[in-house]
């Protein structure tokens, strides 16, 4: 395990970026609609550019980790049940 010294979280090497992202929605708490998170937001918590945000989102939209909600023409995204509970079968 190593630190990512952004974001202070323990983290795999081998685990794709985009897994780190998921998990660190989870940890910040955008686990349901009513906390989902834009793209400005995260980046925010994250300090992760928007443009890498972006694609880890799509790429995990797809494999059904993430969903988004459209508000004021703002996308904003959080972890699904299904991405719960892949955050947590990682950190065991």
């Amino acid at each position: 395990m190593r630190v990512n010294s952004l974001t202070g979280f323990s983290y795999d090497p081998a685990l794709p970026e985009e897994f780190r992202l998921l998990c660190m929605l989870h940890n910040i708490g955008a686990i349901t609609l009513e906390k989902s998170l834009s793209i400005k937001e995260i980046c925010e918590w994250t300090t992760i550019d928007a443009s890498i945000v972006t694609s880890f989102l799509q790429k995990l939209v797809e494999l059904g980790y993430v969903q988004f909600i459209e508000t004021g023409g703002i996308k904003k995204y959080h972890v699904t049940p299904s991405g719960i509970t892949k955050v947590l079968t990682l950190y065991s």
